[in-house]
C-alpha cells in the first residue's frame, strides 16, 4: 500500500470537505438552540391564545419533528452530498420502516383522530384498558394517564381509538348509587330519616335531578335501600365515602344494626 498517496488522498479530502464539515456541524447546533427556542416560544403562544390544551403537545411535538428532519437535510446539503442518492436509500428504508414501524403509525393516526373527534380531553376523568385516571397529555403517539393512586400509565393510541373508553367527566356529573342491607328488625321508617339527613348536609350532593331513596329488594333474611345522587364528577369517590361514613355512624347511635352474616 502506497501510504504516500494514502495520505495526500486524506489531506486533499480534509481540504475539501473539512471546512463544510465544521460548517454542518456548526449549523446543526445553532438549529438545536433555535429549534429549542421556538419550542418554547409556541409553547408560550399557545397558552395565550388559550390554545385547547390536548392540541398543544400534539402540535409542538410535531413542529419539533419537522424542523429536525429539516435541519438534517440542510446539513446533507451544507456538506455537498448528492440527496438524489439519500432519496433513493430513504425510500428504501422508508418502505423497510413503514412496515416495522406499522404499529407506531397506527399510533400516530389514531393520535390525529383523537384531537380531532375529542373523545376525551386534557383533565377528562376515564377508563380505559382497565386503568382509571385523570388524562395528563395527549402526545403524537400514546396518551398518558395518571390514575388515582398517583401512578402514571402510558397507553398506545391506537389501542384508544380501537377499544372501549368511558369518560367519566364528560357530562359534568354521575350518578353514586350505594345500597344498604337491614334486617326485618329495623323499620324502614327510622332508617329514612337518617339517610335523609345526611343527605342534606353534604352541599357536593346536586339537588337536580332530585336525590332519591327507598326499599330496592326484599330477601329472606332482610331488605336492601338503595340510594341514588347526583354529584359531580370529580366528587364522586368524596361524597359517597363521607355519606356512608357518616350514615354507618349514624345508625350505630341509633343502636340499628346491620344484619349478621349467620354461622354456618
Amino acid at each position: 500500500m502506497n501510504w504516500e498517496k494514502f495520505y495526500d488522498k486524506a489531506y486533499g479530502w480534509i481540504l475539501n470537505v473539512g471546512p463544510r464539515l465544521i460548517i454542518a456541524i456548526v449549523v446543526f447546533f445553532i438549529g438545536l438552540w433555535l429549534i429549542r427556542i421556538l419550542k418554547g416560544a409556541l409553547s408560550r403562544h399557545m397558552l395565550r391564545r388559550n390554545f385547547d390544551a390536548s392540541l398543544q403537545p400534539f402540535l409542538v411535538s410535531l413542529t419539533v419533528t419537522a424542523l429536525n428532519i429539516l435541519l438534517v437535510i440542510t446539513m446533507i446539503q451544507v456538506i455537498g452530498l448528492q440527496l438524489s442518492i439519500f432519496t433513493t436509500i430513504i425510500g428504501a428504508l422508508g418502505v423497510a420502516a413503514g412496515l416495522a414501524l406499522s404499529g407506531t403509525l397506527q399510533n400516530f393516526a389514531s393520535g390525529v383522530l383523537i384531537l380531532l373527534l375529542k373523545p376525551f380531553e386534557v383533565g377528562d376523568s376515564i377508563i380505559a384498558q382497565g386503568h382509571e385516571g385523570i388524562v395528563s397529555s395527549i402526545q403524537i403517539f400514546f396518551t398518558i394517564i395518571r390514575t388515582h393512586t398517583n401512578t402514571t400509565v402510558v397507553i398506545p393510541n391506537s389501542k384508544l381509538s380501537n377499544e372501549v373508553i368511558v369518560n367519566l367527566s364528560r357530562e359534568g356529573k354521575r350518578r353514586l348509587d350505594i345500597e344498604m342491607k337491614f334486617g326485618f328488625g329495623i323499620s324502614f321508617d327510622a332508617v329514612k330519616p337518617i339517610i335523609q339527613k345526611r343527605i342534606d348536609e353534604i352541599d357536593a350532593i346536586l339537588k337536580d335531578p332530585n336525590p332519591r331513596f327507598g326499599v330496592s329488594t326484599v330477601e329472606l333474611d332482610g331488605y336492601k335501600v338503595m340510594i341514588n345522587l347526583w354529584v359531580p364528577a370529580n366528587e364522586f369517590l368524596n361524597v359517597k365515602l363521607k355519606l356512608q361514613e357518616m350514615v354507618i355512624n349514624d345508625l350505630k347511635d341509633a343502636q340499628l344494626k346491620f344484619p349478621s352474616k349467620p354461622s354456618i
